[in-house]
């Protein structure tokens, strides 16, 4: 059976899951490590251990997204271009705005030095094993781990045999598995201990799109599991096993259900929000104990300020930022490709 032909260009239901991850790791942040790094401020009284889970979700979305962007690009230098015009303006503005925000607060357990401040400023400072600004941007190096691995593959593979070379990808990961002296950086340019997270994601692109059908993807979902139950612990594998049956479910239509507006929008908004929840909720659920506010209080603002900073960000740096290079580099590559054209009528 073949997924349901997309009829879209933009899937309502993608966006949902990226709000419910959003939702999951703010709910994390705030309650469960929030009372890690600040035992002694006040602090709501729950934990939520399982918004831990949450970036394996947004791994699987990036699995599954990234597609996209490789469906439409023409050289390793638009795939480039389109990635940096996604994150960085966004990420740059969220970077110094929780800089500038730690310091006014004077937030000494969450800043970092000179040295380790230049290289986030690069987006790079996790292959360097660098502090970053946030906490939060940990992910941000898996993903352009894999964003390399994906143009490599894109440029000298293909995509048209994809599929066995994920299953190669997913062997190499068994490699690491008992080779533990592997050398981390590249365990981590290979992305091996998330590997089978983004191999599900793809694995359901290629369904919702028609390429492959569901029986043809089953053995290499199955090695994914197998590869995630045989390396982690038994939770990470029912989650591997969750995600894969969401992802199943997406691309035949039957997650239109979690399509809500509101979820729909903070999907939409996700990446902002992600880049500005953490720290800066963290220092205004820090001042509001300081004032002697309820840790509910607390929670609450430093959601309102999470939700009104990264609709901020969304609104007037990646969004129009994102689209002003984009079309800048579309001008360009027009500009360069009529250059042979216009030489003849000079001579």
């Amino acid at each position: 059976m073949v997924g349901t032909p997309p009829s879209r260009n933009r899937l309502t239901e993608l966006d949902a899951l990226r709000g419910i991850g959003a939702l999951c790791v703010l709910i994390f942040h705030y309650s469960t490590r929030f009372h890690e790094l600040f035992p002694q401020a006040a602090h709501v009284p729950f934990s939520f251990p399982g918004g831990n889970y949450r970036v394996l979700l947004f791994f699987t979305i990036s699995g599954f997204a990234i597609f996209f962007t490789l469906d439409r690009i023409r050289s390793v230098a638009d795939f480039v271009v389109n990635r940096f015009a996604r994150l960085y303006p966004a990420y740059l503005v969220a970077m110094l705005l929780t800089l500038s925000i730690e310091y006014l607060a004077q937030a000494t357990q969450l800043l970092i030095g000179p040295v380790a401040i230049l290289a986030n400023v690069t987006m790079l400072q996790g292959f360097a094993f660098l502090p970053e600004v946030d906490g939060a941007y940990w992910t941000l190096t898996v993903e352009i781990a894999f964003y390399f691995c994906m143009i490599a593959i894109w440029k000298f593979t293909g995509m048209r045999r994809l599929e066995p070379l994920l299953a190669g990808w997913l062997m190499l990961r068994w490699l690491f598995w008992i080779w533990p002296d592997m050398p981390e950086r590249i365990i981590m340019l290979l992305v091996l201990r998330y590997a089978p997270f983004f191999i599900i994601g793809m694995l359901a692109y290629r369904v919702w799109r028609g390429q492959r059908r569901l029986r043809q993807q089953a053995p290499y979902a199955a090695l994914a599991l197998l590869s995630i139950a045989t390396m982690e612990s038994w939770d990470v594998a029912i989650v591997g096993c969750i995600l894969l049956l969401a992802f199943v479910a997406l691309v035949h239509g039957y997650l239109r259900f979690v399509s809500l507006r509101p979820l729909v929008w903070l999907g939409g908004i996700s990446y902002s929000f992600y880049l500005i929840h953490q720290h800066v909720g963290f220092v205004v659920m820090l001042e509001c104990a300081k004032a002697g506010y309820s840790p509910w209080i607390g929670f609450a603002a430093a959601f309102a300020v999470a939700l009104l900073l990264g609709t901020a960000i969304n609104r007037l740096v990646e969004r129009p930022a994102g689209e002003a290079i984009l079309a800048w580099w579309k001008r360009r590559s027009a500009a360069r490709a009529s250059l042979p054209d216009a030489a003849p009528s000079q001579t």
